[in-house]
């Protein structure tokens, strides 16, 4: 384990976790950019996840939508997920921002969670964007390919649409204000299973070291560090975060 990174983590008085798709992967969860398996291998994930094919095929995206809401509710919290909800018990101040869209983070106790890319979790009115808490959380058989007719709206009776960030959709200015102003405030951001390209959410560690803040990416392969305060730790974060909480708080 880097020392400096551990003295950067035992010193720190405001950690931000940066995490996306590689921290769930972990879980079981496939990325976005995996190719679909199955019934589902016809289709291609980006001509899913529009307000286009919604409008078009409600049913089909629906589907789909509920398919991977199945898949996560299944998949459990990893050593990654549960060393990040320690973290926030052992530094003064810990921020927790996330493009995934499950509900991992919260499953392993992690509390007030950033969703930049929103959640599968928070349906609302494709219309009038009201909330809908009618989803459950009883598991059902996640079948490939099945086509499902989306709830209706209680307020004015529209299709409920999946609550996530759909391409050519702008992300939730309150989440993304929240991530910019902690980026700008912490003095370490641990970037964990992300490869940073996707914009606007990719501006957050980047934010966060031009405002002098440590910044360590956490990758299976290593990551190109250009900076005196940013660093690459190569392995996968289910190991290596239980290491440098150890390392830097000795249990």
């Amino acid at each position: 384990m880097n020392p400096a990174v551990v003295e950067a983590l035992r010193n720190c008085r405001h950690l931000l976790v940066f995490t996306g798709a590689g921290v769930s992967a972990e879980s079981g969860v496939p990325t976005f950019r995996d190719a679909l398996t199955g019934l589902w291998a016809r289709f291609d994930p980006a001509r899913l996840a529009t307000p286009e094919a919604f409008s078009a095929d409600p049913e089909l995206v629906w589907g789909w939508y509920e398919w991977r809401r199945q898949r996560v509710l299944r998949a459990m919290p990893n050593l990654a997920h549960r060393t990040i909800a320690e973290l926030a018990r052992r530094v003064p101040r810990l921020t927790l921002v996330t493009q995934n869209v499950d509900d991992l983070h919260e499953r392993a106790g992690s509390q007030d969670v950033i969703h930049l890319h929103g959640s599968l979790q928070a349906s609302r009115c494709f219309e009038c964007g009201r909330a809908h808490e009618g989803l459950s959380d009883e598991l059902d058989e996640p079948q490939e390919g099945r086509r499902l007719a989306p709830p209706r709206c209680v307020h004015c009776g529209a299709a409920v649409r999946p609550g996530v960030v759909w391409f050519g959709e702008s992300l939730p200015q309150a989440a993304l204000q929240r991530a910019f102003d902690a980026a700008g405030e912490c003095d370490l951001l641990l970037s964990v299973g992300t490869s940073g390209l996707v914009y606007p959410a990719a501006q957050v560690p980047q934010i966060a070291a031009r405002s002098g803040a440590c910044v360590v990416h956490v990758n299976p392969q290593p990551e190109a560090v250009g900076g005196a305060r940013e660093y690459s730790l190569a392995g996968a974060a289910g190991t290596l975060l239980p290491q440098l909480l150890r390392a830097a708080f000795g249990d």
